[in-house]
């Protein structure tokens, strides 16, 4: 095994097969010694952590959220049909909702590039997904040693699985029925190293649970929706399920705790959910995609800002997340103004998920994936 460390993440993409077939089905085949070589980024934290001494259950609720991640476990390897090929001659998201469709520069490109850019632009989608996961498996196993009690510790423990199944999961689609890996979106990469750099357990939840995790939920949701390949859309639904209760957690444990915090602890941290928001937003431009087509990217981003389908996406993003950030206390007079002014503060009386809706939570893994 070897090992290279760098400063910064790399920015070039992986291809692992020629597009000019599907190649062998055996991810093995298509390996290279650059794609087998561990390439590593140091970080450092301040992790205080903390040991619980009492071992009695104070939460039902978490507790109950816990015994659920261990009933609906699933098996990447056992549970998925990765003998579903779907045709690389095929776009594979829904048109309908290309937010380049009337564009000039992407309606004069040839019929066989607008279908790359199809391959590549869900690339880089699932990329900045594993990527997130892989940020979410971190940020895990710190709250598994930094969060106070007893319960939350259990299922932090459960949910650093889940993480590492998500990252397994949509490493493997990529490589084997994809064949192309983006590098990190540099504002996602700034917001982990935020997240997992800081020394306050409270401020890993909401940066993970609340914002990333949120968000992530709702991009999962559309993509289940505009995803061509039945194999996408298993895995998707399957991950899905995990981050619903991943979600529902943060809301319930943050809820509790944000009301011991002074007033001006809860500003600094309502201050960070919204930059973490701002950040987020930016996240959803693909640029590394229009840089790899040779697109002006100044004038490409700012068509994707005024795309109504792209506008429409980045709210429903945020449906989730501004009520959640309301039901924990997090909405606060200072920042309304400023999510008012991101055009989503409409939504922050729609459903939260600090009411836990255990029947849904609960049902059997194995029910309808499309």
């Amino acid at each position: 095994m070897k090992i290279t460390r760098v400063e910064t993440p790399p920015t070039d993409l992986s291809i692992y097969e020629s597009w000019d077939g599907p190649g062998s089905e055996d991810i093995e085949d298509k390996l290279t010694p650059d794609h087998v070589r561990d390439v590593v980024e140091i970080f450092q934290t301040p992790l205080t952590g903390h040991y619980n001494w009492d071992y009695s259950s104070a939460d039902g609720r978490i507790r109950k959220l816990y015994r659920l991640g261990k009933e609906l476990n699933w098996n990447a390897d056992m549970d998925v049909d990765w003998s579903q090929n779907f045709p690389k001659d095929q776009v594979p998201l829904d048109q309908a909702f290309n937010p380049f469709n009337g564009w000039p520069t992407f309606e004069q490109m040839p019929e066989q590039e607008r279908l790359r850019f199809g391959w590549h632009n869900l690339a880089w989608t699932l990329a900045q997904f594993m990527h997130g996961e892989q940020g979410a498996l971190l940020v895990a196993s710190q709250l598994a040693s930094c969060a106070p009690s007893y319960d939350a510790k259990l299922y932090a423990a459960s949910q650093t699985f889940d993480e590492a199944r998500h990252v397994e999961v949509f490493t493997r689609y990529l490589q084997e029925k994809v064949g192309i890996f983006y590098p990190v979106n540099p504002n996602l990469k700034s917001l982990l190293d935020k997240i997992l750099s800081d020394p306050r357990w409270d401020l890993k939840f909401i940066g993970m649970q609340i914002i990333i995790e949120g968000l992530a939920l709702a991009a999962f949701n559309t993509l289940k929706m505009t995803a061509q390949d039945p194999l996408l859309k298993e895995i998707i639904h399957l991950v899905i399920r995990d981050e619903a209760r991943h979600v529902t957690f943060g809301v319930n444990y943050l809820e509790d705790f944000v009301e011991t915090l002074s007033e001006e602890e809860k500003e600094e941290r309502a201050h960070f959910a919204f930059e973490a928001c701002v950040v987020m937003r930016e996240r959803l431009v693909s640029t590394e995609v229009f840089r790899e087509f040779g697109w002006d990217e100044d004038e490409a981003r700012e068509h994707v800002l005024a795309s109504t389908i792209m506008e429409q996406f980045r709210n429903l993003l945020f449906t989730r997340i501004v009520p959640n950030l309301k039901r924990i206390g997090l909405l606060t007079d200072s920042v309304r103004p400023k999510f008012e002014e991101l055009g989503i503060l409409q939504f922050e009386n729609l459903v939260n998920d600090g009411d836990i809706d255990w029947a849904e939570l609960s049902k059997p893994l194995y029910g309808e994936a499309s």
